[in-house]
């Protein structure tokens, strides 16, 4: 393979960033299709904890093309503050980083109705991250939107901000807002970022087919997880964008048979953050200890995740709707540190999440036979090798495996890049 895309498998926060960042080592090019600032992609290069929130994850590795694609929407302010940041650990010195040209931006406006639709006492909260992804993607389809393309011509971005302004100046003064859309001041602000932003833009779809055609490796990098597609989520309570490998199309401009290989990424539990759905979310003390052990609040917001088993019928979806030629497993080493555990194999009433939703879904659990040997959760964390596993987690991935219909190709055994286990070669 030449090109791989990188997927989440279930709602979200399943270690795509640590991940995306082990295989850029053998990436020429990381482009990232989807999403904003509400995803946050943890690092830890040599014990130093990074995070990005719009940058692709091959940003470690110097000389590396980082491409930020046309189906993202960027904070512009966020981004200037992201690259400083990665600059302080000497990364992103050079001329590593491309924007697509038609990428939409995030203005103050978006930020502030996202905030106050969540507020709303009337609204379906939802648990957005209040970053205004959701605004500047509904203003991208109301075709009212503002590309990087357009911060470049200062007069139709004038025009596009008047037009903002018309249509959202009543919107907030129907939240009791008394916010006004200050277009000299946009303009302004716009101007400045265009001299660092400027120098950066590309064609993003051309950007990608110089690489494939010179034979180069290319990564496609995934934000939030397949379980929250606009289209093939658990709607409404799901992301306005393309999160499944549908999306590295339409979000980068290139056709469907360029994309030689998908690995989609699960955790060894499940976990969700925010309003929806979620069948196999487990309350108290054990729901509690998975979330101590594995660490799960945001790295974008700080917020706890609901955690729970694994949910295999909600994996098997997530694989036919991305078409899955890979399976990689994070948080191994999580899981292995509970004495014993449980698995979703089924949903009682043989309900199909695909034909019938996950509302009424109720899990039907099975112990996991040989699970919890005496320090299982170290001696995973120390394995390099499938074979230094113990039995009962290699029955484990078989299991998953099986049920999925898709082999593991890479498992995660901690944080660091050393701790990772791969099994089929991505490129």
């Amino acid at each position: 393979m030449s090109t791989l895309a990188v997927v989440g498998a279930q709602w979200g926060d399943e270690g795509k960033g640590k991940v995306v960042d082990v295989l850029a080592a053998e990436a020429d090019l990381v482009a990232r299709f989807a999403g904003g600032n509400n995803a946050g992609h943890t690092l830890v290069v040599d014990g130093v904890k990074i995070v990005t929130h719009l940058v692709p994850s091959g940003c470690t590795y110097p000389g590396t093309r980082c491409l930020l694609g046309a189906g993202m929407v960027i904070d512009p302010e966020v981004f200037a503050e992201e690259i400083a940041q990665l600059r302080t650990h000497g990364l992103l010195a050079g001329d590593e980083l491309r924007v697509s040209l038609d990428a939409h931006v995030i203005f103050e406006f978006h930020r502030e109705l996202d905030a106050l639709r969540e507020d709303a006492s009337t609204a379906q909260t939802i648990g957005t991250t209040r970053r205004g992804i959701g605004p500047a993607y509904e203003a991208k389809a109301a075709r009212r939107g503002i590309r990087i393309r357009d911060l470049l011509r200062p007069d139709r971005l004038r025009e596009r901000l008047e037009h903002n302004k018309r249509a959202l100046e009543p919107e907030f003064a129907r939240f009791g807002s008394e916010r006004s859309v200050s277009v000299d001041a946009l303009c302004e602000a716009a101007a400045r970022w265009v001299e660092w932003i400027g120098p950066m833009t590309c064609d993003a779809g051309a950007e990608v087919l110089e690489f494939i055609g010179a034979g180069k490796s290319v990564l496609f990098e995934g934000a939030q997880g397949a379980l929250l597609d606009v289209d093939h989520g658990t709607y409404p309570y799901v992301t306005s964008s393309s999160t499944i490998a549908g999306g590295v199309c339409t979000g980068l401009g290139i056709g469907p048979t360029l994309i030689d290989g998908v690995w989609g990424i699960t955790k060894a539990y499940t976990t969700r953050v925010g309003a929806g759905p979620f069948p196999t979310k487990l309350d108290g003390e054990r729901g509690d200890q998975i979330r101590a052990a594995g660490g799960e609040y945001g790295a974008t917001t700080g917020r706890p995740r609901d955690c729970g088993w694994l949910d295999l019928p909600a994996l098997r979806l997530a694989a036919r709707r991305n078409g899955l030629t890979g399976l990689v497993v994070t948080k191994l080493d999580v899981l292995a540190q509970l004495p014993a555990i449980e698995i979703c194999t089924r949903y009682q009433d043989d309900l199909d999440p695909g034909r019938d939703g996950f509302d009424d879904a109720v899990p039907v659990y099975e112990p996991v036979a040989g699970w919890g040997g005496p320090n299982w959760g170290e001696q995973v964390s120390n394995a390099r090798s499938l074979e230094q596993l113990p039995a009962g987690v290699r029955a484990y991935l078989d299991l998953v495996s099986d049920y999925v219909e898709v082999p593991v190709t890479l498992v995660s055994v901690g944080p660091g890049r050393e701790q990772t286990i791969r099994l089929t070669a991505a490129f």
